[in-house]
């Protein structure tokens, strides 16, 4: 089988163990805590087909609807994006937002744009396993953040990148009910991390996905809001803001967004250009009309959905898991993180479990840089429902129990 001479960056490439998993729905008998995808029964089926047929039934403005476009995005949701964040507090305009073909789009992006071979980025650990996909491929470095422990100091993160022959490019977190733990970053741990940025002059990669799924507690602002007010604008801000409307609407406009200072969005628009020229036009009109019309209400009713099965979820923890496991307990978003007894491998569980249990979850070592947290797996309620939930925990706790 032929094989040319790929570029080195091809090595790093690895395909998701999450997307893997995903085959597994197509098999019967599975039930599956693996991919954190949005329930279908929440997808606005009937507002998406209305907005496609008034867009389509217009000449006009279908033929604008199937035609090339800026770069930058659709204007009227590039302007629904920016007063969006305005209500979360960052004074944004459409010329600080870039619409993307989700936001996964963004994080390769900004991989492109920010790293050099040999270059720090830092993330937390564990973290998003998309993230690490988009970045390797530029050959960087990675270096840990603990945010709620208190970070190293900046002068260590600098000396560490410095003898990998690079420097600190930038920081990646999820703060709200982060993808893989659910957890969620405090106000202090936040202002920590931007102090940290600005002492070390990196940005910040905010990505934002499940911001939306709120259950219960505090709302905490956006760093990039606390950056905003503290620097004096958006065009000051270290803090580039990543957005989806995929946990909320739905995930298969691909439609996505990054806010940051104007600066950092016109090379983000060149790096557009140069990759698929703009995002489907007639998508983003569609996303626009369903933003505008639903979105808050969608918002609420997908928090309530995934309450219910966060509840359930958790109740099943309780009852089936031995003593020796423990577990997030997450505000919002699709996942909860198990720790289970340090002699068991979660890989390996992931076997047993597929072929004794019918079960199946994300080992938590592939969202580790370093392959670490190997007694760890990732659980998402998103998809089952609440009597499924029950059922396939007290399986997998019977294997956990029996070791």
């Amino acid at each position: 089988m032929y094989e040319p001479r790929y570029a080195r960056r091809a090595e790093r490439m690895r395909a998701s163990e999450i997307r893997e998993l995903l085959k597994l729905l197509e098999k019967p008998g599975i039930i599956s805590f693996a991919g954190g995808i949005p329930d279908p029964k929440l997808f606005p089926t009937a507002a998406v087909e209305a907005a496609y047929d008034a867009i389509l039934e217009d000449k006009e403005r279908s033929a604008q609807a199937l035609q090339y476009s800026v770069s930058e995005g659709y204007p009227e949701l590039r302007q629904w994006i920016a007063a969006h964040m305005n209500r979360l507090g960052v004074p944004a305009t459409a010329d600080h937002i870039l619409v993307t073909s989700g936001s996964q789009q963004a994080l390769e992006f900004l991989g492109r744009l920010f790293l050099t071979e040999g270059d720090t980025a830092l993330v937390t650990a564990p973290t998003y396993l998309g993230a690490l996909q988009a970045f390797s491929a530029y050959e960087p470095r990675y270096d840990t953040l603990s945010p709620e422990n208190g970070n190293r100091t900046p002068a260590s993160y600098r000396e560490a990148a410095a003898s990998n022959g690079g420097s600190v490019k930038f920081a990646y977190v999820v703060p709200d009910f982060a993808n893989p733990t659910g957890e969620t970053l405090s106000l202090e741990a936040r202002r920590g991390l931007l102090t940290l940025a600005r002492d070390l002059d990196c940005p910040v990669i905010e990505d934002t996905a499940y911001v939306s799924l709120r259950y219960e507690g505090e709302h905490v602002a956006a760093m990039q809001a606390i950056d905003c007010a503290a620097s004096g604008g958006l065009d000051n801000s270290r803090v580039v803001y990543c957005g989806s409307f995929s946990k909320v609407l739905t995930p298969g406009l691909r439609i996505g967004w990054v806010c940051a200072a104007e600066p950092i969005i016109r090379r983000l628009t060149l790096i557009k250009q140069a990759s698929d020229l703009n995002s489907s036009l007639i998508n983003q009109m569609v996303m626009y009309r369903l933003a505008a019309d639903t979105y808050d209400v969608q918002a609420a009713k997908a928090s309530a959905h995934y309450r219910c099965r966060r509840d359930a979820m958790l109740t099943a923890l309780e009852a089936h898991m031995p003593a020796g496991t423990r577990w997030t307990r997450p505000e919002g978003g699709l996942f909860v993180w198990v720790t289970l007894p340090s002699h068991l491998v979660g890989a390996e569980l992931l076997k047993r479990a597929i072929a004794e249990a019918g079960v199946a979850f994300v080992p938590g070592s592939a969202f580790f840089t370093d392959g670490s947290g190997r007694n760890t797996i990732r659980l998402s309620y998103s998809l089952p429902d609440e009597a499924t939930i029950a059922d396939g925990i007290a399986r997998l706790g019977k294997l956990v129990t029996a070791g």
